[in-house]
């Protein structure tokens, strides 16, 4: 599981252009970087309008240093060279040794050539627009796309006892089932040979990725409690004694 969570010392910076894309696609990226390390910067970029308005929210919500750039002139991108010089800063000062950079601007493609170039490993996180000049400069090309509904609620009214006085009826907490958690293990499965991810090594990625994340928050004991109420994963104990999850299969036909 150590190549899927990335090695515990590698320091991840996570630079984010916010005039070309949209605050929605923050959260995903960090889900994304973390299973290559521990994140020790996160900046986003624009001029006035773009941070004073719908990325402010997000921006201070997951902890990012918001670098306010100002354009001396129309028509000049001063937020673009601005994260440029602070990656290559980032690189050559030992502060990050992977970058992930959030963006679809296909402007950026020779800064993550240069970055290769001295040793550095290079994830972008886009859009369908793309380019193909961006998604080809990168080791990883992660391609985001709006989520569907973030949970869904498992019933357990209906195997509730019925009495008649509903005073003792004792309804306990909804179950619910994050959709992200199948996110993550469709992520950290793709790069193993048989599809299986461990339980603990899901736990610590989950953790990185979201530091406030507890089963308990979502009605469940813990983590291996909450896989099992998904159908579309399958938790088994392996014969060492420790849990893996996959990804269930799908129905034939």
């Amino acid at each position: 599981m150590a190549n899927q969570l990335g090695d515990a010392e590698s320091r991840v910076a996570v630079l984010v252009d916010c005039d070309n894309t949209t605050p929605e696609i923050l959260e995903y990226a960090l889900r994304v970087v973390a299973q290559f390390g521990r994140v020790v910067l996160r900046r986003g970029y624009g001029n006035h309008s773009t941070l004073a308005n719908k990325w402010q929210e997000a921006l201070v919500r997951l902890a990012f240093t918001p670098c306010l750039q100002y354009q001396y002139a129309a028509g000049k991108n001063t937020s673009d060279i601005a994260l440029a010089l602070d990656a290559v800063e980032a690189l050559f000062d030992g502060r990050a040794g992977t970058f992930c950079i959030v963006t679809s601007d296909s402007d950026f493609a020779y800064l993550c050539r240069k970055l290769r170039e001295r040793g550095a490993t290079v994830h972008i996180v886009g859009e369908a627009k793309s380019p193909d000049a961006l998604r080809n400069a990168s080791d990883q090309f992660f391609e985001w796309v709006k989520p569907a509904p973030e949970s869904e609620a498992v019933s357990t009214e209906s195997l509730m006892p019925k009495t008649a006085n509903k005073a003792e009826a004792i309804k306990p907490a909804p179950k619910l089932r994050p959709r992200f958690i199948v996110e993550a293990v469709t992520l950290l499965a793709a790069d193993t040979p048989d599809g299986k991810v461990s339980v603990g090594g899901l736990g610590s990625y989950l953790k990185r990725a979201d530091p406030s994340f507890s089963p308990k928050s979502y009605g469940h004991s813990g983590l291996l409690d909450m896989l099992k109420t998904y159908d579309l994963l399958k938790v088994q104990q392996e014969p060492g004694g420790h849990w893996t999850t996959r990804l269930a299969d799908k129905p034939a036909g």
